[in-house]
């Protein structure tokens, strides 16, 4: 049986949800999708109403008021939801959460930025050092993993609208794509590329400055991450740009 699996980046789930996104949601009609940058707790967000679309519903929120948060919403019971990574500094950000099904496991993960400063820069490389083990640990349990979210790093030049006068801002910096490039090396699908090939101009995030989205000088920094053990099960990847509930738009897998 097909499944699809969206990953979308709300840029707060309330703010999306006055946008219409639970109808444009029940059209779309996804088996799971994977929510990030919920800036909610589960107390603020209208469950029953995914609830009666056929979803059910799994949100690991930010200790923090109006901050980051992760959530899983699927048609199909999993058979397992693990909340976190067991690291309390990432868990208290809500950054990670997993939902497990018969022969593979889907995470919603929503890595930090570190536009904001030197500071929340190293927080960020230290996550992806601490992330890389855990997913390491978790395949070696025999985990597939079907990693969604938003990664907040562009992967190559053509996943972002100008990578010379952007070479030095977190999210292009060489050490992430270096990280990025070297994760996805250690057995993982971009799920993206390679069902579109080197397809230029196709971003999933814009600034609200400038006229960025209409002009499309985006960023390519969400992404569905395969492990390549289930890569004949993939069968097509995109883009949705449509969607316009956030400053990120969804991006879908069948398989």
């Amino acid at each position: 049986m097909n499944m699809k699996i969206i990953s979308y980046n709300v840029n707060g789930i309330r703010a999306a949800i006055g946008k219409g996104v639970i109808d444009w949601l029940s059209k779309e009609n996804p088996d799971v999708i994977c929510f990030q940058e919920l800036k909610a707790t589960p107390d603020q967000i209208p469950v029953l109403e995914f609830e009666a679309i056929g979803y059910k519903c799994y949100f690991f929120s930010a200790k923090r008021k109006g901050y980051s948060g992760v959530a899983i919403l699927s048609k199909q019971q999993p058979k397992h939801i693990e909340y976190g990574m067991g690291i309390k500094k990432y868990d208290d950000e809500g950054r990670f959460i997993r939902a497990d099904f018969t022969d593979f496991s889907v995470v919603s993960v929503y890595h930090p930025s570190g536009t904001s400063g030197d500071e929340r820069q190293d927080f960020k490389m230290q996550w992806l050092d601490d992330f890389e083990t855990y997913v390491e640990t978790l395949r070696q349990q025999g985990l597939k993993l079907i990693l969604c979210g938003d990664y907040n790093i562009a992967h190559r030049e053509i996943d972002i609208h100008d990578p010379v006068r952007n070479a030095t801002n977190s999210g292009f910096l060489p050490e992430e794509r270096q990280w990025i490039n070297h994760f996805i090396e250690k057995g993982f699908i971009d799920t993206f590329r390679f069902c579109n090939g080197d397809v230029c101009d196709r971003y999933s995030w814009w600034s609200f400055r400038f006229n960025a989205r209409k002009n499309n000088k985006g960023w390519r920094i969400d992404y569905i991450l395969v492990d390549e053990a289930l890569k004949e099960r993939i069968i097509s990847a995109d883009i949705l740009n449509e969607a316009v509930h956030s400053d990120h738009c969804p991006i879908v897998l069948e398989i």
